[in-house]
């Protein structure tokens, strides 16, 4: 065997002893260079480590040879004895570009995959030019970082076995082997920045500073490393102060704004929010800047960040029916984005659902769904509890509600008994209550009407609402 070609199989063979694939491994098989001297790599070492080897292909459908692509890789698979899988996309751009948009896609289709681990064909010059667009983008330190040799997608490991040998590397030894595979023209493609900076940026940056691929993608690993250490410090920083309640805003005022800003980037990342330099730096200067009894809010698309009573919360967006109605939370259908925006939609979509959509009948059943607004829960008891017949029903609140808690004291709106009872405003405007006959008999976080809690002996109902995730 001629020695690159055995060195290359040897690199392959360590990276597998670092990274266990698992028994069950993928090959993402686009037909292209790097993917297909991967492929058969993977294919010479699956009887070294007792995996079973199988292939994915995405049939993106943007280029006219795109089935030619996916009967090429047929073949080749079925000359190895691999077996292939070929995946038709639907590239949606919806506001992004195109090849962010494809990349998506494809990732739709990996995170499905039954297998224990998928092994991707990215190499060092993949590696420097990620670096290189991410400086440019103004990314982060783990954007910075670029791809990392494994990590988790859903519940299978992602690996990238070639990420450290050089293009030219694995040309020659697909040349010396025979192999043949696809050139995707869109790869000429210089409009694409990854193209342009593959044809214009990189051999400029490699006359001016040789070894500049080397450089850029070593300082990944220095990336990679320095946004490890962040994480460290912020958990540091933040033991004891971040909880289900939120973020301790006090503790965001005693650290310096770096730090602070680095707690506030974990909290973020804690639950799946990525989030860019600037938009970090506003959202801590409303959380600590605005007025003590403010309602500082800032929008991360699927999520919002509010301050409430001492807390950073960061409340997640979930949608309700959409609507036809004239009024829910306080809000018409005409009202304003902004106006709505001030009223804050944490679980619920701002616009009204439909009546119909709002409205549950109870039965008698031990738990009762209410989509997104999360469920009820009822439990008979004796002399504690709701007095309800065997049939009720449950509505979100709109607004104007008023409840009597106590017996002796005249009834009062909703409204003030839940800002007194800490209820937090994103959660005050959509909360289930149960009425009978049209009367307002039971409210979430608040309880029953004194008309209707059971006395000594009687039967009553428990009731606890579980709120959505």
């Amino acid at each position: 065997m001629i020695p690159h070609l055995h060195d290359l199989l040897s690199r392959v063979a360590a990276f597998l002893r670092r990274h266990p694939p698992g028994r069950r491994l993928c090959v993402g098989y686009s037909g292209g260079l790097d993917s297909t001297v991967l492929l058969h790599l993977l294919a010479e070492l699956r009887g070294e480590f007792d995996f079973h080897l199988s292939a994915v292909h995405v049939h993106h459908g943007l280029s006219p040879r795109a089935d030619a692509w996916a009967a090429h890789c047929r073949l080749r698979c079925a000359a190895l004895d691999v077996p292939l899988r070929v995946e038709r996309v639907e590239v949606r751009r919806a506001g992004q570009g195109l090849e962010a948009a494809a990349r998506e896609a494809r990732y739709r289709v990996f995170s499905g995959l039954e297998v224990d681990a998928l092994a991707l064909a990215q190499q060092r010059d993949d590696q420097a030019e990620t670096v290189l667009l991410q400086l440019l983008r103004g990314a982060g330190m783990k954007g910075l970082a670029a791809m990392p040799e494994e990590r988790a997608l859903g519940s299978l490991k992602l690996l990238r076995p070639l990420l450290d040998v050089p293009r030219e590397e694995i040309e020659d030894h697909a040349r010396a082997r025979g192999w043949s595979w696809v050139d995707d023209e869109s790869n000429a493609d210089t409009v694409l920045r990854r193209n342009a900076a593959r044809h214009h940026l990189m051999p400029i940056l490699e006359d001016l500073f040789p070894g500049a691929v080397v450089t850029l993608a070593q300082a990944a690993a220095q990336f990679a490393e320095s946004a490890s250490l962040l994480d460290v410090l912020a958990r540091l920083d933040g033991a004891a102060t971040i909880g289900p309640e939120g973020l301790q805003v006090a503790r965001l005022k005693e650290l310096d704004a770096a730090r602070a800003r680095n707690l506030l980037r974990h909290y973020l990342e804690l639950h799946g929010i990525p989030v860019q330099r600037e938009r970090l730096r506003e959202a801590l200067a409303q959380m600590l800047d605005a007025r003590w009894d403010a309602q500082p809010m800032v929008d991360f698309g699927t999520a919002t960040l509010r301050r409430f009573q001492g807390q950073v919360v960061l409340v997640q967006l979930k949608s309700m029916p959409k609507p036809p109605q004239d009024r829910v939370g306080g809000c018409s259908a005409g009202t304003s984005p902004a106006r709505r925006r001030r009223h804050g939609t944490s679980l619920f979509h701002v616009n009204p659902p439909a009546v119909d959509a709002r409205t549950w009948p109870w039965r008698g059943e031990a738990e009762l769904d209410l989509g997104a607004a999360g469920k009820l829960c009822f439990s008979a008891a004796v002399g504690r509890g709701v007095r309800l017949p065997a049939r009720a029903t449950v509505r979100l609140r709109v607004g104007g509600e008023k409840l009597r808690p106590v017996a002796l004291r005249p009834a009062r709106t909703l409204k003030n008994l839940l800002r007194e009872a800490g209820v937090p405003p994103w959660l005050r405007e959509c909360l289930p209550l149960i009425y009978l006959d049209g009367r307002l008999a039971w409210a979430a976080e608040i309880g029953a009407d004194a008309a209707f809690q059971v006395g000594p002996e009687e039967a009553g109902w428990l009731i606890s609402w579980r709120r959505p995730e």
